[in-house]
């Protein structure tokens, strides 16, 4: 009879535990998983010269690095009370002079693990910086011009 007691005891104090874990905290509630920006800041290798480029990429814009065009179709960020991540789904295309555009790239990339989804590429890498609601952040003076 006492071990009966001891796991409604046990049990009642789990269930305790999980409502008060659930309401203890209403102002996180509150608050969004993700903030939406208008811009992504992009950094892009260039193999063959070993240059790198910041490109800043408004949210349902093309723009160019070297012979990709990238055309970002969201960017989001955690807010400043969750640990920081940026997030941007891009795609990206390869149209080299005189042919038609290939798609290369489809996909989600993150700025705190650039290797997770990458683009696969011979001549460029291609990597989220951050989100940002300045069209102008880190806009490089080469940035597009490989």
């Amino acid at each position: 009879m006492v071990k009966r007691r001891t796991g409604r005891r046990a049990t009642g104090a789990i269930v305790g535990m999980a409502l008060w874990a659930t309401t203890a905290s209403p102002v996180m509630a509150d608050e969004p998983d993700w903030i939406l920006r208008p811009v992504v800041v992009l950094q892009g290798l260039d193999k063959v010269t070993a240059r790198i480029s910041t490109v800043t990429a408004p949210v349902g814009q093309t723009v160019s690095f070297g012979t990709l065009r990238i055309s970002p179709r969201t960017c989001q960020e955690h807010p400043p009370t969750l640990a920081p991540e940026s997030a941007a789904f891009l795609e990206i295309d390869d149209q080299p002079p005189d042919e038609s555009p290939n798609r290369v790239f489809t996909g989600w990339m993150f700025a705190s693990s650039p290797g997770l989804n990458a683009l696969e590429h011979p001549v460029y890498d291609v990597w989220v910086l951050s989100c940002s609601s300045e069209t102008t952040a880190g806009q490089s003076p080469s940035a597009g011009s490989n």
